[in-house]
């Protein structure tokens, strides 16, 4: 029986400045490949609300419209098989949801440490392995047809970042091989599938080296294929700040469309389930694949978002003490509500950033008070790019900005309706102990209680960034 892997992952998209002829919009999905072994097992998955419900129809409720599905040639157990991605793909496609097919071209899973021949083709020359990838692409497309379900996409290797059916598919070892098969896989596709998009896909995004390596070879060699994959898990590349790794992240997928005129997606992202960074590395991402130049980001896909610690998997979206989505899978709604929101609180007086009188104008005054719990004390932090954040109050809608475009010291902090300028985007740098200082854009001050005031009304400013207690927050 032929395994395949299905990959739904939903592209096209539309950037914060420009757009792409997409007749489906930017796609935001989910790899769900151990669905059906999970419900066999008996998870259960429930909403926000803790009811249960179907697993897809929650993820759509955040904000997906989109499924990835594995392939596997001869899986042990049948998980991962064609006749086990036929039948999530119809669920799927019932659903209403967007399709990618993924083809690993092994028995079980293929990535940058290892990429095993399937046994069955284990004694095959190139030649064979060619004509293996062709068929096996081949039958498990049109079985896939014939079922009803037309894929968007079709992922030809899974994280190739050394090529494929080792040895023979090495890119160390031939780079001409890897990309004949790379063709295999591209043929038969478009055979069955004359409109499905053809992605090539490495890990680590962040990896620049590598892509240009790996791109610059098939290349050369005539590889064909329509999108450039990318696998994208920050906190896998510490002690390095997620921050940077999303940041060379973006800039590596300019450096894709610029160098080889190709449209690029994540196909794979995850954080730490329990990581309190999850929901703005997610955010963020989100936000970087929208940036990509000329609006080439097609979407991004959540790897596993429902798997809850599943099989020792810790980087899903879903709580494994109350069966729920976390927060990070909210980041795919891309509203304002859904970004965590907390008091700002000062370390020098142990008050919090509030606006006078909760008023709602533009220009309002943005000082200290006793904290509370009311909105106009509520903030939210919403990744822009390069590490910057607008910081939005909860209860007029409005941002935290330096009036007038002040670089002054005493630059005075006021409410005003959120904008892509400068003197809206602040950094949060690390000051230890749970707190930090914000840093403008702009003016490269940070924000400041007036005169290291501890009294209610004291201004909020920027000025030029110290160690001192009145330029130190944290999240309350």
């Amino acid at each position: 029986m032929i395994k395949t892997k299905l990959i739904l992952t939903i592209i096209s998209g539309i950037a914060l400045v420009f757009t792409h002829t997409s007749a489906f919009g930017f796609a935001k999905g989910a790899d769900v490949g151990w669905l059906s072994e999970m419900e066999y097992y008996g998870t259960e998955f429930y909403n926000d609300a803790g009811e249960e419900q179907d697993v897809l129809q929650i993820l759509k409720d955040h904000g997906m419209d989109s499924i990835r599905l594995r392939v596997w040639v001869n899986p042990e157990a049948g998980w991962n098989s064609v006749d086990d991605v036929i039948a999530k793909a119809i669920r799927a496609k019932n659903a209403g949801m967007r399709i990618m097919i993924d083809f690993h071209y092994s028995d079980s899973w293929a990535d940058p440490a290892k990429q095993f021949k399937p046994a069955a083709w284990e004694t095959y020359d190139i030649d064979g392995l060619m004509s293996a990838v062709w068929w096996h692409t081949y039958d498990a497309l049109n079985a896939i047809k014939n079922a009803g379900i037309t894929p968007e996409w079709v992922q030809v290797g899974n994280e190739t970042n050394n090529g494929m059916l080792w040895e023979e598919g090495k890119a160390t070892n031939s780079m001409q091989n890897f990309a004949w098969l790379i063709n295999s896989g591209h043929d038969a596709a478009k055979e069955v599938f004359p409109n499905a998009q053809v992605i090539v896909h490495l890990a680590n995004c962040h990896d620049n080296a590598n892509f240009r390596w790996i791109f610059d070879g098939i290349t050369q060699h005539g590889a064909k294929y329509d999108v450039i994959g990318a696998s994208a898990y920050p906190t896998n590349a510490a002690p390095t700040a997620w921050q940077t790794i999303n940041n060379q992240c973006l800039a590596n997928m300019n450096d894709m469309v610029s160098r080889y005129n190709k449209d690029v997606m994540i196909t794979e992202v995850g954080a730490p389930w329990d990581d309190e960074n999850a929901p703005a590395i997610i955010a963020d991402m989100i936000s970087k694949v929208r940036q990509v130049e000329g609006g080439r980001g097609l979407g991004i896909f959540y790897w596993e978002p429902q798997a809850s610690n599943w099989n020792g998997y810790t980087l899903g979206a879903w709580d494994p003490n109350t069966g729920r989505p976390t927060q990070a899978l909210d980041m795919f709604l891309e509203s304002s509500s859904t970004y965590p929101s907390n008091r700002i609180q000062s370390r020098q007086s142990n008050k919090c950033i509030d606006v006078n009188g909760a008023k709602t104008a533009n220009g309002e005054d943005v000082l200290q008070w006793t904290c509370h719990n009311n909105a106009n004390q509520q903030w939210s932090f919403e990744p822009v790019e390069n590490g910057y954040f607008q910081i939005k109050a909860n209860h007029s809608g409005l941002c935290l900005d330096i009036y007038a475009h002040s670089t002054e010291n005493g630059g005075n902090i006021v409410q005003w309706s959120c904008s892509g300028n400068y003197n809206q985007q602040f950094f949060k740098e690390d000051m230890g102990d749970g707190y930090y200082r914000l840093r403008s854009r702009l003016s490269d001050k940070c924000i400041d209680v007036n005169a290291g005031g501890t009294s209610n009304g004291d201004s909020i400013i920027q000025w030029t960034c110290h160690s001192n207690w009145n330029q130190q927050w944290k999240d309350n």
